[in-house]
């Protein structure tokens, strides 16, 4: 080895424990050269692997721990702590993994120096090779493309990769729009856009396709181009559902689809008056985020409280509660007749009540349609609310096209393949993984538990499992002390879970999910919790 060599390989070791220290199924942080280390032990064995989730750079120590993964307390992503690899999402990147040595009692961990500073690693990946004459096309730019190009790039695909998208940005970070809305556009990409370069992935920015011809095997963008594919995957999400009442052509009348409608509606309601249409997630969260920006805030939901339906309620009224705290006035069980303008502007909202709310910015947030118009004719499966239909190896029925993310309707596995539409982020990533992995004839199906996280004044609401047609609730902690763990029943087993301050017990209950064990309401209304880690 020369001199150059050996100072890449230069590691720095340091003693983190006693062998008896951990039992199996325990974590410890240690510190190995000012880098912080998540410290295992399982089946007997010692691994050692970045402390941080490569997502939003949680700390996994306060995550759960179910055989050889952990997942984030935060928001659901898993790694592998023997590899680092990630195996649930969200998030792109694997984590570090570092040498342990156990001698004469003492646990040793090395860490090569010059990755020292690293927090999170991208798993190796191939390059195109133009002698392949093969090309995949991904129509969307969402999470679930981005996640099965980089897959195919993993699994040495050497052929021609293209992502379409109608957005103006590279795949980004969509769950942070309604959460933040002034966030400038760099800070929410995936990847940067010489990640994509370097991987020979190209990204089609501003390009809409508008019809796919399978028997031809090519896409047709709106204009008039056309790409061959040799496979294809639909990714194309949803998007808002437009108001319908008269007047929702003002100006003012806005929806929050893109990064520019979320800088848009940031600007636009500074100091003014703002009426938000929907208590809905992204209803909720807007009214959340301009509650200290706008002049003032109303929001008008069709039910009593909002997420009643989702999350029962008791959480419904407690989110109200958070948000008229911070003066957001609400209108609840009614809804939009009709807007008003004054010179082609919105001046006020008419309620069915027959309150009128005076507005100088409307933002609906009532619900999304799946993208899938652009399908017609090609003979590809739409169920009735124009969901694209696969199967769990996110197959559709047409030969070489893959379906997957929110505009998909999915078998799913906690449910007894029970075919749903979920739209959520971690879910999106999943299935573009699953579609790639199929497309190369790894034969893979879909098997996540679904889980997502909603932002109110800084405090997240996290949630796992899937609770449509619960018939109770059990709650630990107090809902009213903004402090508690809801457990959804159906049928006498734990269904869904939703929790505040409760870590890691979604994450937790989210792993035993994904093992398959069934909880029983018994055991959700026992008082002994330690099953569950907290």
């Amino acid at each position: 080895m020369n001199p150059g060599e050996a100072e890449e390989q230069e590691e720095v070791t340091g003693l983190v424990c006693q062998e008896g220290d951990l039992e199996d199924g325990q974590m410890k942080e240690v510190t190995v050269g000012d880098q912080k280390v998540l410290l295992v032990r399982t089946q007997g064995q010692y691994s050692a692997v970045g402390s941080q989730c490569s997502h939003y750079n949680a700390p996994l120590i306060k995550g759960a721990l179910v055989g050889d993964r952990v997942r984030c307390p935060f928001h659901g992503a898993c790694f592998n702590v023997r590899t680092g690899d990630i195996e649930e999402y969200p998030g792109l990147d694997c984590l570090p993994s570092y040498k342990v040595k156990v001698e004469d009692g003492n646990v040793y961990v090395s860490i090569i120096k010059k990755s020292l500073k690293s927090t999170k690693r991208v798993k190796d990946m191939c390059k195109m090779e133009p002698a392949v004459k093969d090309t995949i096309v991904l129509v969307g730019g969402g999470p679930a493309s981005l996640v099965c190009a980089e897959t195919l790039r993993q699994n040495c695909y050497q052929g021609c990769l293209i992502i379409i998208t109608k957005d103006t940005l590279p795949p980004f970070d969509k769950p942070k729009l309604s959460k933040a809305l002034n966030l400038d556009s760099s800070s929410i990409l995936l990847r940067p856009r010489d990640f994509y370069q370097q991987y020979r992935i190209e990204v089609w920015t501003q390009k809409e396709v508008v019809c796919v011809n399978s028997a031809d095997k090519v896409v047709k963008m709106s204009d008039g181009t056309v790409q061959h594919y040799d496979q294809l995957l639909i990714s194309t999400g949803c998007r808002a559902r437009p108001l319908s009442c008269p007047g929702s052509d003002l100006k003012g009348v806005k929806l929050l689809q893109s990064h520019k409608d979320a800088k848009d509606i940031h600007s636009s309601c500074l100091g003014q008056k703002a009426v938000v249409i929907g208590a809905s997630f992204i209803g909720m969260e807007v009214a959340s985020y301009l509650a200290d920006k706008a002049g003032s805030v109303a929001l008008v939901g069709n039910s009593r409280y909002p997420f009643e339906r989702s999350l029962g309620p008791e959480i419904g009224k407690m989110s109200m509660q958070m948000l008229e705290e911070q003066n957001v006035k609400f209108y609840m069980d009614d809804g939009v007749t009709e807007i008003r303008g004054e010179n082609g502007k919105v001046k006020e909202v008419v309620l069915k009540s027959g309150k009128v709310l005076e507005a100088d910015v409307v933002i609906a947030g009532i619900g999304v349609i799946p993208n899938s118009d652009f399908l017609a004719g090609s003979e590809v499966e739409v169920d009735s609310r124009k969901a694209v239909v696969v199967d769990k190896f996110m197959r559709t029925n047409v030969p070489d096209i893959f379906s997957a993310g929110d505009v998909t309707s999915f078998p799913l596995s906690i449910c007894g393949d029970q075919r749903v539409n979920i739209r959520h982020w971690q879910m999106s990533h999943s299935q573009g993984r699953v579609a790639a992995l199929n497309m190369l004839k790894k034969t893979t199906t879909i098997k996540s538990v679904p889980f997502f996280w909603t932002v109110l004044l800084g405090k997240s609401i996290r949630y796992t499992g899937y609770g449509e047609g619960y018939t109770d609730i059990i709650f630990k902690g107090k809902v009213e002390e903004r402090k508690f763990l809801a457990f959804y029943i159906k049928d006498e087993v734990v269904v869904a879970a939703a929790s505040l301050i409760f870590d890691p017990a979604v994450a937790h209950l989210a792993e035993l999910m994904a093992t398959g064990q069934i909880i029983t309401k018994a055991q959700a209304e026992a008082d002994d919790l330690s099953w569950l880690h907290v």
